[in-house]
């Protein structure tokens, strides 16, 4: 056979395959897609750097064979060569830098004959996944930050009430990079809380009671969705809620459950709301003082669908820039 023949025929034969397996760290271990199950069971060998991967113990019970060992890319793909074999990469959780660099040298240098190189994703992060980061972070923090330790929810208290204040400007500024940050801020109090409640000695919860209980809610107060029945308007919606939150506090009061600790306009709105949903014929206090005259404009605004809180936000925020015109500082 001519040389130049020879050559092409030895081109054209398989040069074997790579696959990279990368699995999540968010997924439980031994929980891996079909065809990754399948590439593993018909790959020729089974390589992984790290002896303590998390999936080792459940391919080892599955019947899995695989070397503990790191090759370099060059030998990788001289193993790959002998027959056209197929090996498979476990990547550690950080990922192989060193080995997917030197993959893309040898096959950027455009003279090797390089196996099929596969990336193949074992395990996906489902949607909230970065929750579970959260969760362990600051469990972290909570047993080895000397501030965080010592923390109680009355610590806490005022940052929550901080926190969603901060996350209300950022809506009513339309400023979308802190929304998104505000609400991480937010999150951290619900966390920090809920890893706090762990350690009560009477009455413990986790984070993961805490997010079963508002999954309940929102399945009870949501028929329209989880169950039979129906609702295609908000005010069926809205009626729908009524009347499973009644159903599951059972009130004496329509002013039961309503914080008197909340900002005044947001409190006289809120006992005014519950007040005109229940067909209640309270008449106004009066007196002396400017606090009913505000009372009477809060329980106004209310009845107008305006939120009184926020309608006096951007009346404040109007006289701020007011009086920084008056600095001459305005931008």
């Amino acid at each position: 056979m001519p040389a130049d023949t020879a050559a092409t025929a030895a081109a054209g034969e398989a040069a074997g395959r790579v696959v990279l397996l990368t699995t999540s760290h968010r997924v439980a271990p031994g929980l891996l897609s079909w065809q990754a199950w399948q590439v593993l069971r018909g790959a020729d060998e089974v390589l992984c750097a790290d002896a303590a991967h998390p999936q080792l113990p459940y391919l080892k019970e599955a019947g899995v064979q695989v070397t503990v060992a790191e090759p370099t890319a060059r030998e990788l793909v001289d193993r790959c060569a002998d027959g056209g074999r197929t090996l498979v990469v476990l990547a550690s959780a950080e990922g192989d830098q060193r080995l997917t660099d030197g993959l893309a040298r040898l096959a950027g240098s455009g003279r090797e004959r390089m196996p099929d190189l596969e990336l193949l994703p074992g395990s996906y992060d489902l949607p909230g996944a970065r929750l579970l980061d959260l969760v362990q972070v600051m469990d972290r923090i909570r047993r080895a930050c000397p501030w965080s330790r010592l923390r109680t929810h009355e610590d806490l208290a005022k940052y929550a009430i901080e926190e969603a204040y901060e996350l209300v400007e950022a809506i009513e500024t339309d400023d979308r990079d802190e929304l998104r940050e505000e609400l991480g801020d937010v999150l951290l109090q619900v966390v920090f809380h809920a890893r706090i409640a762990e350690e009560d000695a009477d009455e413990p919860f986790s984070v993961d009671d805490v997010a079963g209980g508002i999954v309940d809610k929102l399945i009870h107060r949501h028929p329209h969705v989880f169950g039979d029945e129906s609702a295609t308007t908000p005010e069926e919606v809205r009626e729908i809620w009524l009347r499973k939150k009644g159903e599951s506090k059972r009130r004496d009061s329509v002013t039961d459950g309503v914080p008197v600790g909340q900002p005044g306009l947001a409190l006289a709105a809120k006992l005014g709301s519950r007040v005109r949903t229940a067909g209640l014929d309270v008449p106004v206090p009066t007196g002396e003082g400017i606090g009913y005259e505000l009372l009477a404009l809060a329980l106004r605004a209310e009845a107008e669908g305006v939120d009184p809180e926020a309608a006096l936000r951007a009346a404040a925020r109007a006289y701020r820039d007011a009086v920084r015109t008056t600095e001459g500082l305005t931008e």
